[in-house]
């Protein structure tokens, strides 16, 4: 499980995020923080493996604060993503550098990279030191799914939601679909399709 501190000024953000990220099997958000002062000091006392901070923050900037942080790795994400701004990040220490517009399963990568020691910044055309941490590390139950149920899980994430559509799409019968996603609701821990569709969304299995 990697350890995270988040840090940011806008509470609503801050406290989605902070969501969104623990919905992950492999992340944890361990603290958070509305302030660069107050950053400094939960990374102080709680032992973080990443830290993901916002450059704007009162009292004490996201550069401020990696300036005065301990060894856990940051990543600054900011509405500012340009090359001065990135190079200021990186002057300062920073491993990882995002624009606040990336989707969820590129920061969950660029943190599941900073833990493992890659340092990578967000360019024009990708952030190809990310491709081999775009999946998460998937819990007992999503690892042991089969490559029909994924295949299965897959349509569901995309809309494909009816028995005969997904009985169609995999050229199968429409009791064998019925008996993957007996299989899927057991192994995912879910009652329906739709929370089935949202954890291949969030285990990133729903990706075409």
């Amino acid at each position: 499980m990697i350890k995270v501190l988040i840090a940011d000024d806008h509470r609503l953000l801050l406290e989605g995020l902070s969501e969104a990220l623990n919905r992950l099997p492999d992340i944890s958000v361990v603290g958070t923080a509305q302030d660069g002062k107050e950053l400094v000091g939960l990374a102080d006392q709680i032992d973080a493996d990443v830290v993901v901070l916002d450059q704007d923050m009162p009292k004490l900037t996201g550069i401020g604060a990696i300036k005065k942080m301990g060894p856990a790795p940051a990543i600054l994400v900011t509405m500012h993503a340009d090359e001065e701004h990135r190079a200021k990040a990186e002057r300062a220490g920073a491993v990882g550098f995002l624009s606040k517009s990336s989707p969820l399963p590129l920061l969950a990568a660029a943190v599941r990279a900073a833990a493992a020691g890659e340092i990578f910044v967000q360019r024009v055309g990708g952030t190809d030191v990310l491709d081999s941490y775009q999946e998460p590390v998937l819990d007992p139950g999503a690892a042991s799914l089969t490559q029909r149920e994924r295949e299965l899980l897959a349509l569901l994430a995309r809309g494909v939601s009816s028995t005969e559509e997904l009985a169609e799409e995999l050229f199968i019968s429409r009791k064998t679909v019925k008996n993957h996603l007996a299989s899927i609701y057991d192994k995912l821990a879910v009652s329906d399709r739709a929370q089935a569709a949202v954890e291949a969304i969030r285990l990133g299995l729903g990706r075409a």
